[in-house]
């Protein structure tokens, strides 16, 4: 089949046209792949074929290797790999073959399909030669191949993990990049490529960096690209020394000094785009500082593993002034674009880390800064003096703040009522909000917030709810936080006599014609829920009265009738934010018995709203009508059946929804809250429910972040209906046994593996939580002995692990209690074999967290009494 003609037609302007090409393409892929994967590499590797069909070609190849999806990457893997062998070698000559063509674009869509393809290889030990052939290519004449084979080494050190290449091969790419960057190498497509290689590969380092030749020799290298005349090279060099102050941060200490006069010269004299990389890296010391601060306490020995070489505090007396300088390169229209990154803002964010790196050392080196621009006619100082000051907030300690703040506030609430310029104000209104943030609430000793100076705060707020949206956005979060800082109040709250001013605002707020621009009408919801959530007893008849305007706006919004697309997204995200307020509204009026009894006599009308809101067909409002239906479902209790016959089909959509799998996680959790507020009336519902869940854990296409809450959904549905979930045992039991399995042998690869291993076997003991306590007392107890044996198992083997969360430490020692208190004397001799339950309950006694120690006091109770029978 003649494919280029295809190509060149799927990207034809004509959709008749291109929608066959589409398809023909579909049928050639589906019907002989190996063919039609040869042909595309045989596409791409043709200098005699035209650029567009050549780079759609390798774009196709790519996609025939990797997805996003888990599930379908894992299908694309495992169909490359079934390949004949000699089809695999054919391509994989002609993606080689590629890396000389003259024509870039060809050149480095095969430089990305060689990454891709090694990243399913290498780990196979399949295609040895690879390394080996592309570092022969290095030494070629020309330098667009040198250029192609860097970036080719690039791309493939960002697919593979450093495990799979041996260290000699490691080392003879790093060599091969690093000759690529030196400054004698007279090309800069090939000196550019090397740079960017050479980011992808640090983490490949690990041993090079261990010997100080190799080391100082990358780094020299590394800050000789920094000075390049090239500007991408530049900015590619200062993305290295980024990602090596984040991971080889205890080998910089004798680089520092060199490093900081390199960073402060292109933060003053460079363009953004390096400029910005430069002070990025004092962003990322800050981080790593913050975590070893936060970690270690401050307490270090020699013996501390990581220690803290203090750089921040070191440079301190350079670093703030230059940070200090960026605040005064703000851009005209920053408050206006959300996305907005630029020089000011990326140096504010810096002063804001070195701030909670550092603490009260800051304050002092930024005050003269502060008084000397606050007051200057030229906006851009007055704002630069007040970002300052939003930006030191967090980090020193509320003494050394508490005195500066004082006399800053009224200065500030005068700011934001008079001052002429709109970036000034919407800075302002930021500011405040970090000083409600981080300087006000139960915590603070010296209150900021008094009977005095009270209404004027809420005054110049409300005030600025009116003002230009980016400015009212900040006042709406200024208002949050002051809301949340009284979330602790327990009788009157100093917000209570202006409740009513703040929900109205808020409300007229969310109705301005400009309330999309700058997030101001979600910013306006958010701060009346938080404002919601905090109140007292004291404003029920005013959550009440709110109840029924949100009741009128979503029905109203559901009304709407015939809207342009751009319409219907704009209604969506309103009915989000409604059933969103609406939510909290429920969870505050249910909280008490007195609120509850009023507010029941709308649950109807709510209901009926929220099933409306199902018939319409977004994710995101589903996902917030499913929150508020839980909250519905627990402040009803029982009462929640009469819905349940209407509810049940939304419930099972729900539990459907593999492709928005958040809103298929939002559903098992609410299915959480209504087995709680059910208990057994849930009974005619859990055939089709259980079947459900059995079929989402089973498949592979649901994100696996859905599993664990399924897990705890059986616990859940169990303790609901008691030994009537017998008939289910046969099924859900070996499908824990297999996932505790799983979660055994998974550890330790990464952070985000370990966590998810955590959420795991925590949705496992969970589970076994709820059956055991749902079998308590009941003649069918004697059918989970069986199992017992195994559950112990699961609990020797996560002890011994040692790398559980607190979480599954005080579930997992629930269920040795459950284990006990159910099955009696039938799991006592059991428990005293296990040698490890003995260690993790004395472990569990002696623990600093009390919900752990309480876990564990009571499963020793229920041991004691089990051996004792």
């Amino acid at each position: 089949m003649e494919v280029t003609q295809v190509l060149l037609s799927a990207q034809a302007v004509d959709s008749t046209v291109r929608k066959h090409a589409e398809e023909t393409l579909n049928q050639f892929q589906e019907q002989n792949l190996p063919g039609f994967l040869l042909s595309l590499s045989g596409e791409l590797a043709s200098d005699e074929k035209p650029v567009e069909s050549r780079k759609l070609a390798g774009l196709i190849l790519k996609n025939a290797l990797d997805a996003k999806e888990q599930h379908r990457k894992y299908e694309l893997v495992q169909r490359w790999l079934s390949l004949d062998v000699a089809v695999k070698s054919q391509i994989k000559v002609c993606l080689l073959q590629t890396l000389s063509s003259p024509v870039p674009d060809a050149r480095s869509t095969a430089s990305q399909v060689i990454a891709k393809v090694a990243g399913i290889e290498l780990p196979k030990k399949q295609w040895p030669e690879l390394i080996g052939s592309l570092l022969t290519n290095i030494n070629q004449v020309p330098p667009h191949v040198k250029q192609a084979t860097l970036e080719t080494l690039g791309y493939m050190c960002e697919e593979v993990v450093p495990e799979v290449v041996d260290q000699d091969q490691v080392n003879k790419i790093l060599t091969a990049v690093v000759q690529g960057m030196n400054a004698n190498e007279g090309n800069n497509e090939v000196r550019l490529a090397a740079t960017q290689a050479l980011y992808n590969a640090l983490g490949f380092a690990q041993a090079n960096f261990s010997n100080d030749m190799e080391r100082n020799y990358i780094m020299r290298v590394v800050c000789e690209a920094s000075l390049s005349p090239e500007v991408k090279i530049r900015q590619a060099a200062f993305e290295c020394l980024v990602s090596i102050g984040s991971i080889y941060y205890e080998k910089l200490a004798s680089y520092i000094q060199d490093i900081f006069n390199i960073t402060s010269k292109a933060v003053r004299e460079d363009v953004e785009p390096v400029a910005l990389q430069a002070i990025e890296f004092w962003s990322s010391i800050c981080d790593e500082e913050i975590d070893i601060l936060d970690e270690y306490g401050g307490d270090f020995t020699a013996d501390s593993e990581v220690p803290c070489y203090y750089f921040v505090k070191q440079a301190l007396p350079a670093l703030v002034p230059m940070l200090l300088e960026t605040l005064l390169k703000q851009e005209e229209d920053q408050d206006q674009d959300e996305s907005a990154w630029n020089l000011a803002m990326a140096g504010g964010t810096c002063l804001g880390l070195v701030a909670r790196t550092v603490g009260d050392d800051i304050v002092p080196l930024v005050m003269p800064f502060i008084e000397e621009n606050i007051t200057k006619p030229d906006w851009r100082q007055r704002e630069a003096a007040t970002y300052a000051f939003g930006s030191i907030l967090e980090g020193p300690s509320p003494d050394k703040l508490m005195p500066i703040v004082n006399v800053a506030l009224n200065f500030m609430l005068s700011a934001l009522t008079k001052d002429p310029s709109s970036h000034v104000k919407d800075t302002t209104a930021w500011t405040l909000g970090r000083i409600f943030e981080f300087l006000h609430g139960s915590t603070v000793e010296t209150p900021i917030i008094t009977p005095a100076n009270c209404q004027q705060i809420i005054t110049v707020l409300l005030q600025s709810m009116e003002d230009a949206p980016n400015v009212a956005e900040k006042a709406c979060g200024a208002i949050y936080f002051l809301a949340q800082g009284y979330e602790d109040v327990d009788s009157s709250s100093p917000l209570t006599p202006y409740f009513q001013a703040i929900v109205q605002s808020l409300l007229i707020a969310t109705h301005r014609e400009d309330a999309g621009e700058s997030r101001l009408r979600t910013a306006a919801y958010e701060t009346l829920n938080e404002v919601v959530r905090c109140s007292t007893d004291e404003t029920t008849h005013l959550i009440l009265e709110l109840a029924q305007v949100i009741m009128r706006e979503l029905h109203k919004s559901l009304e709407a009738q015939k809207l342009s697309s751009d319409e219907k997204e704009k209604q969506n995200e309103l009915q989000g934010l409604l059933c969103g307020c609406l939510q909290v509204i429920i969870q505050k009026l249910g909280a008490s018995d007195g609120t509850k009894f009023a507010f029941l006599q709308y649950a109807d009308q709510i209901m009926n709203l929220f099933l409306r809101v199902f018939a319409s067909r977004s994710a995101t409002v589903h996902e917030e009508a499913m929150l508020a239906i839980g909250a519905l479902a627990y402040t009803t209790g029982p009462d929640f059946t009469k819905y349940m016959p209407e509810f049940y089909k939304y419930l099972e959509m729900g539990l459907q929804n593999f492709e928005e799998y958040q809103v298929c996680a939002v559903t098992v959790g609410v299915m959480g809250d209504i087995c709680r507020a059910l208990e057994d009336k849930i009974l005619p519902y859990c055939d089709g429910i259980m079947t459900q869940l059995l079929k989402d854990l089973s498949s592979n296409q649901l994100h696996r972040s859905v599993k664990p809450p399924i897990f705890s959904c059986f616990g859940d549905i169990a303790l609901a209906i008691g030994e009537n979930f017998e008939k289910y045992l046969m099924y859900v039991m070996p499908m824990l046994q297999s996932a505790a399995e799983l979660s055994a042998h998974t550890s330790g690869a990464d952070d985000e593996m370990i966590e998810y291993t955590n959420l795991l076997r925590n949705g496992i003991l969970e589970a076994y939580s709820g059956i055991l306590q749902g079998f308590k007392n009941s003649p069918k107890t004697q059918l989970l002995i069986p199992y017992a044996p195994h559950i112990l198992q699961f609990l020797d083997i996560i002890y011994m692990k040692k790398d559980m969360d607190d979480v599954v430490m005080k579930t997992a020692i629930g269920v040795l209690g459950d284990l006990a208190d159910t099955l009696g004397s039938n799991a006592g001799s059991l428990i005293q074999q296990s040698q490890s339950s003995k260690e993790f309950l004395n472990d569990c006694l002696s623990s600093d967290d009390h919900l752990i120690k309480e876990s564990a006091e009571w499963a020793k109770l229920a041991i004691t009494r089990a051996i004792s029978v």
